[in-house]
């Protein structure tokens, strides 16, 4: 089970989350999910891009580079898109939408990942 907690912040990101390490899992995605609860997410390693080709929810995405700082975000960010390439992307997490702004997640944060 995957835990995300925003050290720089005080606030939970993920507390019931998976990980998608392989290249199955990362195809895959959140691809067929019609709900993702409060407090679910996805970590994907290696990744520095996401798209949201045949999802159907809007999610949050968190680029986090190899020391756990975040180094961009998408909020909200719509079915059927693509998102930019952050090349000091280590993994991504994908939370609810919302999460982002609920957790007060911003650029430069600190990040603690428990796998």
């Amino acid at each position: 089970m995957l835990h995300v907690k925003n050290h720089t912040r005080g606030t939970t990101l993920v507390d019931a989350g998976q990980v998608a390490d392989s290249f199955w899992k990362r195809f895959r995605g959140l691809i067929g999910v019609k709900d993702l609860p409060r407090g679910n997410g996805l970590l994907i390693e290696p990744c520095n891009s996401v798209h949201c080709l045949f999802m159907s929810i809007p999610i949050d995405v968190i680029y986090v580079d190899k020391q756990n700082q975040v180094v961009a975000l998408n909020p909200e960010m719509k079915p059927w898109r693509f998102g930019k390439i952050h090349r000091n992307s280590r993994y991504v997490i994908e939370v609810p939408a919302g999460a982002i702004a609920r957790t007060h997640t911003q650029v430069g944060d600190v990040l603690v990942v428990k796998r």
